[in-house]
């Protein structure tokens, strides 16, 4: 790739993992690497019954989502961690009923931090 087109592509962010998740995707197109968090689940109309088996396995909206591995032949299994805990295998048919959009950096910080007029006293 030349200099260029090297530009081109950190310009317009196609050539890096993050930026893949800048807009919303089923988690079955997602590569290794790429983070996200779950906008939505959605089993279909004859398939109430995957719906409920992914919400019970913790895809729930706002939960986020790290492509670990994919299979060699096709993509199947796809392996994600779910809110950095919990890693699972989907069939890439499963995978594509979890929408996912992006990872914004503004995560909600789970631990009380201490400050330093706190720490002095």
């Amino acid at each position: 790739m030349n200099a260029n087109a090297e530009r081109e592509v950190r310009a317009t962010g196609l050539g890096h993992h993050a930026s893949r998740t800048s807009s919303t995707q089923p988690l079955g197109l997602m590569r290794c690497g790429d983070v996200g968090r779950v906008l939505a689940v959605n089993g279909g109309v004859d398939d109430s019954d995957l719906e409920r088996n992914l919400l019970e396995m913790g895809f729930v909206e706002g939960a986020r989502i790290e492509v670990l591995h994919r299979g060699f032949l096709g993509g199947d299994p796809l392996a994600v961690r779910i809110n950095r805990r919990m890693t699972i295998a989907l069939r890439r048919c499963e995978a594509n009923a979890v929408l996912i959009g992006p990872l914004h950096d503004s995560v909600v910080n789970t631990h009380p931090s201490m400050s330093l007029e706190y720490a002095s006293s």
